[in-house]
């Protein structure tokens, strides 16, 4: 059964850029074995295929058996990576000082110490020039086996050094590891959870903090400890919805990169997430004018042949900038305008498919139905939803939970009144099963389940009072993530002032730049 990019094999060949391709193909021609001729044939074959079907490999490849065929691919697998480790050497320092330790290892291994001592040495340099502090790790276990074998007269402060070397290596590195657990481990809190629902899911997150931040986190002034540092801050902060907060780590993550801008080459995606994380805390604060400056850097470094030469930058740059773009049409109020993001967003999807996660599938929908639901495009909005909602998946119940109530609202728009009681049933049984009703869902839901009894004369005082109601919620932190993913306000005022959804939210992003521009002014 054909099954696209199930295979292995079949996707890294697939993942190959054009000069990629062809220095493969010199690489393996330098041998002329006939099992390397043979490789070749199953490279172009796989190649030359829309989707991986191994019984139309083996007509094409005449004379190879099934058993046969198993260890070419094995070979030809080999091989790529071979070669696409001998091509981007050069651009990472992760592999160059791997192979300089490879080539110390052959020359230790022949008895040639002291030309592996030097080798060991410059990679030393090069690894804390730029902080690599766990490769350390290993050429210090070299050289400490080098020296117990190779006796000379500097032999006692040679082993001293070694000895403190080792020591302060695995300092540094448990506190690394320790601030790179945390980072992870809250991001992945996010991930499966959202935001803080409540005071316990805060309390939670206050005490993971507070337990696996290392005491001395504050005073550490090495790129990694900072960089894990504000990560792990930006994390919590989004999580307790302290945008303040959020934005102020965000700035710090960025402005290291700034300060030392060959880390941006060295950590080319940490950058390109920092980015992105700068350009989210802009948007949930608004910041329009700072947000537009932030996308625009964003967009010259993407153009940039360290990102456009890179298949995961230029894969992580598309992600970010498009949802930014979406996410600027959101606060901006252009929805019709954003709409041709989404053809874009939808080839680029089926071009990046291998190396797009599941998780970022999940946001680009609900952004793409946010867009077309605040065009008045409730049908297609459905549709979009619909992909959440029928996704079983386990991540983001957060989402899952806003996805079915703008689902609900969208029916809403349409008028389909006669399944509003049932899905209202349904979209707050499971709300309140996911522990994600906020008193903002429930006065929306106490509303819906009323409001189509109401005639057009008597909605409007109820309009009124469901709004005034909700304001009072607007500056609650945990109420804010009503506000964030569905912007119920602007939509009720759209009901009350009888005007697009649209044209509220761009009444009031002008207002607001205007503003802005007038305390910028003064």
């Amino acid at each position: 059964m054909p099954n696209r990019y199930a295979d292995t094999l079949f996707q890294l060949i697939h993942s190959l850029e054009k000069s990629e391709k062809r220095h493969f193909k010199l690489y393996i021609k330098r041998s002329s074995s006939k099992e390397d001729l043979k490789i070749i044939q199953l490279f172009d074959a796989i190649d030359k295929m829309s989707e991986y079907d191994e019984k139309v490999l083996l007509k094409k490849l005449k004379g190879t058996e099934k058993p046969q065929l198993y260890n070419l691919r094995t070979h030809l697998y080999r091989e790529i990576l071979a070669s696409l480790r001998l091509l981007k050497s050069s651009d990472s320092i992760d592999l160059q000082l791997n192979e300089q330790f490879d080539y110390a290892h052959i020359l230790y291994k022949k008895g040639l110490f002291v030309q592996s001592l030097k080798i060991l040495e410059k990679a030393k340099e090069t690894a804390k020039a730029n902080q690599k502090f766990n490769y350390l790790t290993q050429v210090n276990a070299l050289e400490k086996r080098i020296e117990m074998l190779h006796i000379n007269r500097s032999m006692e402060s040679r082993a001293e050094l070694l000895s403190r070397e080792a020591l302060e290596i695995c300092e540094r590195i448990e506190v690394l590891s320790k601030l790179s657990n945390l980072a992870l481990l809250l991001n992945g809190w996010f991930i499966k959870n959202g935001h803080a629902r409540n005071e316990k899911d805060e309390a939670g997150v206050k005490k993971f903090l507070r337990e696996n931040l290392p005491s001395n986190a504050q005073l550490l002034t090495g790129f990694y400890d900072q960089l894990y540092l504000y990560q792990s801050y930006c994390w919590y902060a989004f999580i307790r919805q302290d945008f303040i907060m959020y934005y102020r780590y965000a700035q710090k993550w960025v402005d290291l990169f700034t300060a030392q801008p060959l880390m941006i080459r060295v950590e080319t995606s940490h950058y390109i997430k920092g980015l992105h994380t700068l350009l989210n805390a802009h948007f949930d604060l608004r910041n329009h004018i700072k947000f537009e400056k932030t996308l625009r850097d964003f967009e010259a470094f993407a153009e940039t042949d360290r990102v456009k030469d890179h298949d995961n930058f230029r894969t992580q740059a598309f992600i970010y900038i498009y949802s930014a773009r979406i996410n600027q049409h959101l606060m901006q109020g252009t929805f019709r305008e954003g709409l041709h993001l989404v053809l874009i967003i939808e080839e680029k999807l089926k071009e990046y498919e291998p190396f797009i996660d599941a998780h970022r599938i999940l946001v680009f929908n609900y952004k793409i139905a946010s867009l077309y639901f605040g065009n008045g495009d409730y049908s297609t909005s459905i549709d979009y939803l619909q992909k959440i909602i029928h996704d079983n998946t386990d991540m983001r119940g957060d989402l899952q939970c806003y996805a079915r109530l703008l689902h609900l609202m969208a029916h809403y728009e349409m008028g389909n009144f006669e399944i509003m009681e049932s899905l209202t049933r349904s979209v707050y049984r499971f709300m309140s099963k996911m522990q994600n009703l906020t008193i903002i869902e429930e006065e929306m839901f106490s509303f819906l389940r009323n409001s189509f009894r109401f005639s057009r004369q008597k909605l409007k005082p109820e309009l009124e009072k469901f709004l005034h109601k909700i304001k009072h919620f607007e500056k609650s932190r945990f109420e804010t993530r009503a506000f964030a993913y569905l912007d119920i306000i602007s939509w009720v005022e759209s009901k009350l002032h009888d005007k697009p959804l649209a044209q509220v939210i761009r009444e009031k992003f002008l207002k607001s730049k205007k503003t802005r521009l007038g305390a910028n002014a003064a």
